[in-house]
């Protein structure tokens, strides 16, 4: 008489394990066969080197090997064909080895990022937990740094970071909307534009300050997230972002038109800058300089600006990251997959998209006022489409849901495209004829389809989900919506 000896695999937990550790052997894919050798081709790559130059050619033909120019005669025109052909050349030579060493390289489909197990926080030290620390502490001592190497350009290169650090916060901000609640907003400069006026408003007619002022200017900005949320709460996709597009024109036009309250396009001035302890960074007696016996100097209004910025962004990432593991987070991280199946779970999403607004809202709307303090002056020329479209841009190029990807992208868009407009040493390539600041947007449009092609999920290309069932998983960018509110 034989006896059955029982096996893990008899138990649903053993098939599963079972079942995943096949799965993660053979790549993931049915029928689990690997993938066959993909064969380098020489000729397919200098087919697409072509037609790329060539396309390259066509769209460059009359922007750099024509060149018109006011003459006092008439209108002269300039033929640069050297220019030009090293333009088809370079866009040859870049094509062909990107076809060689990264089109047609075998793709595994043993995704690291879909495969591998990662341990749960606390008992592993992951990547982007050591960037994360990395990137705070150059962070906590970078005007420091900035005015022991570069003494010359210390102020210029200050304010660039406090610009970088606007749009990271306001990129976070944006995140929850975006990548976390999977509704796409074309409007979020509305919000942006509300805090600030908000603030500007309050301190001018009251005569408040700025500490004051800035939570006052965040709840005005979420009851706005509030008032847009309900209008969409049916809509998706390109709908959604029809109707956020609609609301960001709305509000810049009623700032635009509403001279008596809010300035017109004459904007407003005078707005209070924000004091330590009351004491304001300028001259003479009871200012910082003076209470402090230090010698006055203009930086110092740059550096305390540069820490403000710095404590609101950090506030947007702890709050962002604390919220993620509660409830409503994981309510917007549903909302996010499969709207149809948040209601089949008893989830309100109406709830769920009204806080997603609304958070978001606020801390577009404290960025909202930094940005009125900082710069002294606002107008409704400073809140265009064009902030909304590369705010979005920075949360796609970073990696929807990703919050150290969303650094990455500030860096690369906002301090890629000032760092441009001193590339003087292209002239030393190209000839002292070439003007780099003139082609930076198109050098820069170049480099971001190259990181698009390279990473189209995003620099951070794989997520952690907030929920997880006894192990954590890094998961794959290809499995998250796309923030298209489905």
């Amino acid at each position: 008489m034989s006896t059955i000896q029982p096996t893990s695999t008899q138990s649903p937990e053993g098939a599963q394990a079972l079942q995943d550790e096949r799965r993660a052997a053979m790549g993931g894919e049915p029928p689990f066969t690997p993938e066959p050798p993909t064969v380098v081709s020489v000729p397919k790559a200098l087919r697409e080197a072509g037609i790329t130059a060539a396309i390259v050619g066509l769209l460059t033909v009359f922007f750099v090997a024509i060149r018109s120019d006011i003459a006092p005669g008439g209108l002269v025109l300039y033929q640069r064909w050297d220019l030009w052909l090293t333009f088809v050349g370079l866009a040859f030579a870049i094509r062909f080895v990107l076809s060689l060493a990264l089109f047609q390289r075998k793709v595994s489909l043993r995704s690291g990022a879909a495969t591998k197990k990662v341990a749960a926080p606390g008992r592993k030290i992951t990547l982007g937990r050591v960037l994360g620390i990395l990137f705070l502490g150059v962070a906590l001592f970078l005007p420091f740094i900035i005015r022991a190497v570069f003494p010359a350009s210390d102020r210029y290169l200050i304010d660039l970071a406090i610009l970088i650090l606007t749009y990271v916060m306001l990129g976070w901000g944006l995140n929850i909307v975006v990548g976390l609640a999977g509704l796409l907003d074309l409007g979020y400069v509305a919000f942006y534009a509300v805090g600030a006026y908000s603030f500007a408003l309050l301190a001018i007619n009251f005569e408040l300050g700025f500490w004051v002022c800035l939570p006052m200017a965040g709840l005005f900005a979420a009851l706005w997230g509030i008032i847009l949320g309900f209008p969409v709460l049916r809509l998706r996709g390109d709908y959604l972002a029809i109707v956020t597009l609609a609301f960001g024109e709305i509000i810049r036009v009623v700032l635009l038109n509403w001279g008596e309250f809010t300035g017109g396009p004459n904007g407003l001035l005078g707005i209070p800058r924000p004091t330590l302890f009351g004491l304001d960074f300028g001259r003479g007696e009871g200012t910082f300089s003076d209470f402090f016996g230090i010698p006055y100097s203009p930086i110092h209004r740059f550096i305390f600006l540069y820490y403000i910025i710095l404590a609101l962004a950090l506030l947007t990432n702890f709050v962002t990251l604390r919220l993620r593991r509660l409830p409503v987070g994981r309510a917007w991280e549903a909302l996010r997959e499969d709207e149809i199946a948040c209601r089949a779970l008893g989830i309100n999403t109406t709830n769920v998209k009204l806080t997603a607004f609304a958070t978001g809202a606020m801390f577009g709307g404290f960025a909202g006022s930094f940005f009125a303090t900082r710069q002294g002056f606002i107008s409704p020329e400073s809140f265009t489409f064009l902030e909304s479209a590369i705010i979005l841009a920075i949360v796609v190029l970073g990696g929807l849901g990703s919050q150290i990807g969303v650094v990455f992208a500030s860096l690369v868009m906002i301090g890629g495209i000032e760092l441009m407009r001193n590339l003087t040493f292209i002239q030393d390539v190209l000839g002292s004829d070439f003007d780099p600041s003139r082609y930076r947007m198109v050098l820069f449009g170049v480099a971001m389809v190259a990181i698009m092609v390279w990473k189209p999920r995003g620099l951070v290309s794989s997520r952690q989900p907030s929920a997880v069932y006894k192990e954590r998983k890094a998961i794959g960018a290809d499995m998250v919506a796309q923030g298209e509110g489905h």
